[in-house]
């Protein structure tokens, strides 16, 4: 019989030696011995669960070791002391720590240790009893009896299964033989009828087939109720209540996942940095972590409340109610207000301090944390801005599985129509603040400041670069400079447009703006817009000649100044008539105000914006009308909904002059209307402008004077009311018949002296065939003399004290300001004999009482005439802008739409055959006459069509010949073309995601082929290259061709050729990427993370925002837009208005494309590079290229 225990002790030794090295617990114990108070002192070590024990710490060969698992550790008193020995080795004893070690099982003795102090003495306590591994077995025993218990209830149904299934075999064989029992006995009872008469009502075999049929009914009951129950499950009720469920399930696992993000940001980010800004040398202000963070502290707060709150709900389930979690939700829903008004100037004030090299690097030392899963600060950042519509979408989901009488869905349709409120808020709160942070951002530019860029009325229209061309004071061209003068260098300015001025600035060397220091700032309120300059008598040929008619004249009349004239120079004629429209169209929206408010004077001291704010008619919500709480440009609010007869409706209203709506109109009319309905709403307003006029509309005009107004529109011979009789009241030819002669002409008011209230039109003033004079618009001579007097009069009240010799001329009247003056067609002077009062001049005489009181003589009927004139000029004025905004702007509508072309051209004529039409307008609709006649325009951009007809060249260059700026600059050049080509309509719709896309978007589809020939090339260049070394130096020269892209702000081009590099068949070539400089592969990593699609093309678009044209952007960014805000929103409400929130955000996109369109290079096409470049022989497929890549670089064998 076996008497002791084998063991390896080799491998107890190699425990040993781990113990004395990496032992979780080590150190010296007093180790009580067999004999009673006896204590020997030994170095211990415990590994795992064993615990070895060493005569000293040196000792190599252990003298002992306990296996620890099952025993307890628990701690002992001191043991008595005799009173022999000293007292200070007493009372050292007794301090000392004793712990004795108890093992599971009998015959062991128990282990007894003891320690110098106490915590030493409780380390090793929790290390013994860890090394135990008591919890584990606790939890073990704990989990055996479940199991077992689970098994018994197994067993037991198992049993309880085979019982029941045993009784249905046995019911059933029952069930048949009762049956057979039944047929016999209905048999027998049928024969035995007539003898069963007195037989007991009751027999027991009768009792026994009724207990029977009991039994079967109760188990067919069952059965029909298991069907029900099977049908309810496999029923769509069920399913969707399975959804909302699973919805709801999703939600608090988002919630959950959102508080953790706020849980990271607060404790990771904000209050550490708080910490850092209270130190001795803060890397970075309070104030700084108070507007990098805002409220976040407090975001997180609310959601760990709401988070609670549907814990608590899920603890309830299967019932799961909700509403009114966001009933207690939704008020608090508004500090999501000034997080997202603030964002953007949140991660500004962030990009600030991280110039910073203290915050940049403590900033990264928090991101580091584990918790953060390698996001950075502005990752967690924007994840409240995508809260508010995620709850949106998760409630119209909810909604879509909830019945409609369902206790809970009013609750949740009214939380989900809150949070749609709050979010459309916060929307337009967010498009005002970024109107207000353009405007800050070129203020910031202008090394000077510019103060008037600080209103908040200023909306930021657009930006470029114009030529100015030298002038003197008359606005005659210096040809002395010109000769000399390098108009590309030294004449360029950076110009900048908004909706009340329009700033010129010089670019220094460094980059910096700097503005004008004549002429840097001006007032549109004083500016005269001459759109062809006239002609001298110097330069018979005029400077159109000079300068392609690319130039046009803005003269600038200050009230307390000498007048000049800036004349500028644009790149093409797209971009002169893009700024000639837009700034016309500012003019004519300040001006037509000027109309109003003099309609308005006599009725209120109040200025039409403010009357305007104030009449809540304007913007009160219809049933065919509903507006949101952002102003547009005229402070106005802006539509939200509306019907398609509100809308151009809108687009006539004489009080709603905005950039915005007519760009936005004018943008995407085609889907919810057609051209033709818009021009026959042009043409109506034209021929009938008081009866197309809505009546809400003239009560405005007419508010004080409704009386007169009745009566002389109800007089069907009144002659204002046809159109033949739109000019103004012609001059009388003698005293006792003017009642112009009897009103006081003041022209000195302090609107009509600084806003061309008057000045109907922004056209040239040079002369044009269709402007001459007519007897309808022409006083006749005498009637010179009869006005002369009181004309000089009030220029004596009002004007200058002195004038020069041609503005005393009866053509320009001192008393007219400059801005309304005519200048005669074909050159006409002063001394021609039958020069007579300008229409214009005669308009201002006929109206310039109208701020003034009624003097005696003129009646309320003159004054409400003189408005129904008021209203037709202005009606014609709005006409003839939309014209000319739809013909400049949008020329592409009648490119593409002859019949479109050939009724506005009718619509043109038949306004110039009217023989009573002023000169300004004719000439505005000779100007938009002309404009729209040319077909064949005189166009320098250059076309991918006849980029390719010079593919016939006689050499092409090779990659190794070309260098990099030659290939950067014709890869720029051939991305613009392709780029400027993709008319506008073609983004409307998602047409380029449609199967027929080829018909519907063929210019974005040709764009996205010539990105992946482009990207192809690239590629299949570098494949061609049988060494490594080649491979190598193709990679570094297209890396620099990419560098060279981003230096021209060619942002499409850099992501043909990234791309082209992170292709697997390129990527995988390690030894060609070892043989790459480590500059290069920096450089690399830069261009990718400038167009990386990361954070919805984050760092492109900053790009973006921050460069002037041209540039070209990557088209797929503004793709994914526009189909998010397709498939976001529907065209149509319910109620069938037009979504115009949505149509505004389509709108912005296409602006920001056309802005990047219009905008050309300056670089020379070179055909040798584009023949190249545009070579589809070079180009490999996909497929081919991986096995090529393959073949010179094979797999690794696993």
């Amino acid at each position: 019989m076996q008497k002791s225990v084998r063991y390896n002790e080799g491998h107890a030794l190699y425990l040993a030696f781990l113990a004395r090295k990496e032992g979780t617990k080590r150190g010296f114990l007093s180790k009580k011995a067999a004999e009673a108070s006896r204590w020997h002192e030994k170095w211990f070590a415990l590994y795992q669960n064993v615990l070895f024990y060493f005569e000293g710490e040196q000792s190599g060969r252990p003298a002992g070791m306990y296996l620890l698992e099952g025993c307890s550790c628990e701690r002992a008193p001191a043991p008595p002391r005799t009173s022999a020995g000293p007292g200070g080795t007493r009372d050292a004893l007794d301090k000392q720590y004793y712990f004795t070690v108890l093992f599971g099982h009998e015959g062991q003795k128990p282990l007894e240790l003891r320690c110098e102090e106490e915590q030493d003495g409780r380390e090793w306590t929790e290390a013994i009893h860890r090394a135990s591994y008591a919890d584990i077995l606790t939890e073990r025993e704990v989990l055996m009896q479940k199991y077992i218990h689970l098994v018994q209830i197994v067993e037991t149904e198992k049993i309880a299964a085979n019982q029941l299934r045993h009784q249905l075999e046995d019911q059933d064989t029952e069930i048949e033989r009762l049956k057979a029992e039944i047929i016999a006995l209905n048999k027998t009872k049928e024969r035995m009828r007539p003898y069963q008469t007195n037989q007991e009502d009751e027999d027991p075999d009768i009792k026994k087939i009724k207990k029977v049929q009991s039994f079967m009914r109760g188990w067919l009951c069952r059965r029909k109720w298991k069907t029900i129950v099977q049908d309810y499950i496999c029923s769509p009720h069920a399913e969707s209540m399975r959804k909302r469920n699973q919805i709801v399930f999703t939600m608090v696992e988002a919630e959950s996942e959102y508080v953790h993000q706020l849980h990271v940001l607060v404790n990771g980010f904000l209050r550490p940095l708080r910490m850092a800004a209270s130190s001795k040398r803060p890397p970075i202000s309070h104030d700084d972590v108070s507007s990098i963070f805002l409220n976040s502290e407090t975001i997180m707060f609310l959601h760990e409340i709401f988070h609670q709150g549907l814990k608590a709900r899920i603890a309830n389930w299967p019932t799961l109610i909700l509403a009114d979690l966001f009933d207690i939700l939704l008020p608090m829903l508004n500090i999501y207000q000034e997080f997202v008004r603030n964002h953007q100037y949140s991660l500004q004030v962030l990009a600030n301090c991280k110039q910073n090299r203290d915050f940049d690097k403590l900033l990264k030392q928090y991101e580091a944390n584990p918790a953060c899963e390698g996001r950075m600060l502005e990752t967690f950042l924007t994840y409240p801005m995508f809260q508010i519509p995620r709850y949106i979408i998760t409630l119209h989901e909810l909604l879509a599985h909830t019945p409609h009488e369902h206790v809970e869905r009013k609750s949740l349709e009214f939380a989900k129509s809150k949070l749609e409120e709050l979010s459309r808020i916060m929307h337009d709160e967010v498009s005002d603040t970024e109107n207000i942070r353009k405007n800050l951002a070129i203020e910031r530019m202008i090394v000077e400041g510019c103060d008037i860029l600080l209103d908040t009325s200023q909306t930021f229209i657009r930006q470029g670069s114009l030529i100015q061309v030298p002038s003197v004071e008359r606005g005659k061209l210096s040809k002395v400079r010109l000769g000399s003068l390098s108009l590309k260098k030294e004449g360029e300015r950076q110009c900048f447009l908004f909706t009340k001025h329009f700033l010129i600035c010089t670019r220094s060397s460094g980059g910096k703006l700097h503005l004008l220091k004549t002429g840097g700032v001006l007032s549109l309120m004083e500016c005269t817009l001459i759109e062809e300059p006239d002609a001298s008598d110097d330069d018979p040929k005029g400077s159109g000649h000079v300068f392609g008619h690319l130039d046009f004249k803005i003269v600038v009349e200050p009230p307390e100044a000498a007048p000049f004239t800036v004349v500028l120079l644009a790149p093409s004629r797209q971009e002169k008539a893009a700024w000639m429209s837009d700034i016309s169209q500012c003019v004519d929206n300040i001006r037509c105000n000027g109309l109003m408010t003099i309609v308005f004077e006599e009725n209120s001291k109040v200025t039409v914006p403010h009357m305007i704010k104030s009449d809540a008619r304007l913007h009160k919500d219809d049933k065919d009308i509903c507006f949101s709480k952002t102003l547009n440009s005229c402070k106005v609010p802006q539509i939200r909904y509306a019907s398609v007869e509100r809308l151009l409706e809108r687009l006539t209203d004489l009080r709603f002059l905005s950039i915005d709506f007519l760009n936005t109109f004018l943008h995407t009319y085609r889907i919810f209307t057609s051209a033709a309905a818009v021009l026959a709403t042009l043409a109506d307003m034209y021929k009938r402008p008081l009866t197309s006029i809505p009546a809400r509309s003239l009560e405005l005009f007419f508010a004080t004077s409704q009386g007169s107004r009745g009566e002389h529109l109800v007089d069907g011979k009144s002659p204002r009311l046809c159109r033949k009789f739109s000019s103004p009241p012609p001059l009388a030819t003698s005293r006792t018949s003017s009642p112009v002669r009897a009103r006081k002409l003041s022209l000195t008011s302090p609107l009509n002296s600084r806003i061309g209230a008057l000045d109907l039109t922004t056209s040239s003033s040079s002369s044009s065939p269709t402007a001459t004079h007519s007897p309808a618009t022409s006083p006749p001579p005498h009637a010179t003399a009869t006005t002369a007097a009181p004309v000089e009069r009030a220029g004596a009240e009002g004007s200058q004290a002195t004038v020069d010799a041609a503005e005393l001329s009866p053509c320009r009247s001192p008393s007219t300001p400059r801005h309304l003056r005519y200048r005669q067609p074909g050159g006409q002077t002063a001394d021609n004999t039958y020069c007579s009062v300008s229409p214009a001049s005669a308009f201002a005489i006929a109206t310039a009482a109208a701020g003034h009181g009624s003097p005696p003589g003129f009646n309320n009927t003159e004054r409400t005439c003189d408005k129904e004139f008021i209203i037709r000029r202005t009606a014609t004025n709005r006409v003839l802008n939309v014209l000319r905004h739809w013909v400049s702007k949008h020329a592409q509508d009648f490119e593409l739409n002859n019949e479109l072309k050939m009724n506005v051209l009718n619509l043109l004529e038949e306004v110039l055959r009217d023989p009573d039409l002023l000169p300004q307008e004719r000439k505005a609709t000779a100007n938009i006459l002309r404009a729209l006649s040319q077909d064949d325009q005189d166009d320098i951009h250059l076309k991918l069509e006849d980029i390719v007809q010079t593919m016939d060249a006689p050499k092409a260059e090779c990659f190794e010949t070309l260098s990099a700026m030659e290939l950067a600059e014709q890869i720029t050049l051939l991305d613009h073309v392709v780029f400027r080509s993709i008319p506008y309509e073609e983004f409307l719709g998602q047409g380029w995601m449609k199967p027929d896309k080829n018909e519907r978007t063929p210019c974005i589809v040709r764009t996205s082929q010539h990105f992946n020939e482009m990207s192809n090339l690239v590629a299949s260049q570098i494949m061609n290259y049988a060494d490594v070394s080649s491979r190598a130096n193709a990679i570094e020269k297209w890396v620099a061709v990419a560098d060279i892209c981003r230096c021209l702000r060619n942002y499409n081009g850099v992501l043909e050729i990234s791309s082209a590099l992170n292709r697997s068949a390129i990527f995988r070539l390690k030894k060609t990427w070892a043989k790459v400089s480590k500059q290069t592969k920096a450089l690399l990593d830069k261009l990718q993370k400038t167009v990386s699609s990361e954070g919805r093309f984050k760092n492109l678009r900053e790009n973006l925002k921050n460069c002037n044209p041209p540039a070209v952007p990557y088209l797929g960014m503004y793709l994914t837009d526009l189909a998010f805000i397709e498939e976001g929103t529907p065209n149509f409400t319910e109620e069938g208005l037009v979504n115009f929130s949505k149509m505004r955000m389509i709108s912005h996109i296409i602006r920001e494309i056309r802005q990047f369109q219009q905008a050309s290079y300056r670089i020379d096409h070179q055909p040798k590079v584009t023949q190249y470049l545009l070579d589809k022989a070079l180009v490999i497929d996909e497929e081919t290229l991986y096995e090529l890549s393959l073949k010179i670089e094979p797999r690794l064998p696993a």
